[in-house]
C-alpha cells in the first residue's frame, strides 16, 4: 500500500499513529517531508547508495513506511521479513542498517553481529537491555520522534560509548526548545511546517542535546508529591527483569497511590537496593499474565490497568 501511495500523484500520504499515548488517529504527511527525513537519516549515519538494509517492521505505521522511503530515496538494497518479535531467527545475511522495536532487539541479541548499525524506537530500551547489548559489535542507537515528525529527529548511542552520561543528539536542520512545563518543543521545518509541542519532559543539555525524563501526562500526584514514573522505572529496572511499569490509581487519602504492575507470574520482589525515596516506593504490586500492546508492541498502560480493574 505504501508503494502505491508513494508513486501516486498525491502530494500527501496518510498515516495512522500507534495509539500508545492516546487514541490512534490518521494524519497527513507531505511526501517532500518524508523525502527530507530520509535524506537526514542517510546523512547522519552515512548510509549511501547500495546500502544493504533489512525491513522487519510493519509498513502499516510510519517507522516501517520510512524504511521503504529511505530505500527508494537513497538507493538502498532492501530485504523484507515478517514483522515478528524475533525477526533475525531465519536471517543468514549481514546488513548495514535496520530498525527494530525494543522487543525485537531483545530477541535478536545473539545475531546482532549481522547488522552494522541499528536504530531502536517505539519504546524505552531498559537499563537491563542496554547492559546486554553494550559490548555488541552492532552500533545501536535509541531514537526519539513520533509520527508527526516522520520518525526520529534525535538519536542516542546505546552501546560502545566511552563518555557518560549519554544524551539525545538532534539531526541536521532540527532546533529544540522547552515550554513552561519543561516539555520539548521541536522546530524541524524540513519535516514539519509547524512547531511540534510534545508532552515529553526533558532537560536541555545544549542547543542540540537533551535528556528525556518522562511524559508530562504520566506524572503522579501522590499526597502533593509529584512523581515521574519513568524516573522510578529506571531505578526499578536494576532489580526487575520482566516487563513492568508504575502508575497512579485513585486513593482517598493520597489522591493518587503509586503502584507497580509486573508482567508474568507472581514472584517475590525485593526493592530495598533500588535507591527509591520513601515517596517512590510502590504502595502495592500487581502481576498480570500479559500486557495490552499496540500493533507495534508498545505497552498500553491505561488498557492494561483496566484489565486489573483496580
Amino acid at each position: 500500500m505504501i508503494l502505491k501511495d508513494w508513486f501516486s500523484s498525491s502530494e500527501d500520504i496518510f498515516v495512522e499513529t500507534s495509539g500508545s499515548t492516546g487514541k490512534p488517529k490518521i494524519i497527513s504527511l507531505k511526501k517532500e517531508q518524508m523525502f527530507n527525513s530520509a535524506l537526514a537519516t542517510g546523512s547522519y549515519f552515512g548510509l549511501n547508495e547500495n546500502t544493504n538494509a533489512l525491513l522487519c517492521l510493519s509498513t502499516s505505521y510510519i517507522a516501517g513506511k520510512m524504511m521503504l522511503v529511505r530505500a527508494l530515496t537513497l538507493g538502498w538494497c532492501l530485504d523484507v521479513v515478517n514483522p515478528e518479535s524475533n525477526p533475525l531467527k531465519d536471517v543468514v545475511k549481514s546488513y548495514d542498517f535496520s530498525a527494530m522495536v525494543p522487543l525485537q532487539l531483545e530477541n535478536s541479541i545473539s545475531k546482532l553481529n549481522q547488522i552494522k548499525t541499528l536504530i531502536a524506537g517505539g519504546g524505552v530500551v531498559s537499563n537491563n537491555l542496554q547492559q546486554k547489548i553494550f559490548n555488541s559489535d552492532c552500533n545501536i542507537f535509541a531514537t526519539y520522534g513520533m509520527t508527526e515528525t516522520i520518525t526520529h529527529i534525535a538519536v542516542k548511542k546505546l552501546n560502545n560509548f566511552s563518555t557518560s552520561p549519554n544524551f539525545y543528539n538532534v539531526l541536521p536542520n532540527v532546533k529544540i526548545y522547552i515550554d513552561k512545563r519543561s516539555c520539548l518543543v521541536i522546530s524541524a521545518p524540513k519535516v514539519s511546517k509547524d512547531l511540534v509541542f510534545t508532552n515529553d519532559v526533558v532537560q536541555l543539555i545544549s542547543d542540540n542535546q537533551f535528556k528525556w525524563l518522562g511524559r508530562f501526562d504520566n506524572v503522579i500526584n501522590s499526597g502533593g508529591i509529584k512523581l515521574q514514573p519513568e524516573k522510578i522505572e529506571e531505578k526499578l529496572s536494576k532489580m526487575i527483569f520482566s516487563r513492568f511499569f508504575v502508575a497512579g490509581i485513585s486513593d482517598e487519602k493520597l489522591g493518587e497511590k503509586l503502584i507497580l504492575i509486573i508482567e508474568g507470574e507472581k514472584q517475590n520482589i525485593d526493592l530495598s537496593s533500588c535507591n527509591l525515596s520513601k515517596y517512590e516506593k510502590p504502595k502495592s504490586i500487581y502481576f498480570i499474565n500479559k500486557f495490552v500492546e499496540t500493533e507495534t508492541k508498545k505497552i498500553q498502560r491505561i488498557k492494561t490497568l483496566d484489565i486489573l480493574d483496580l
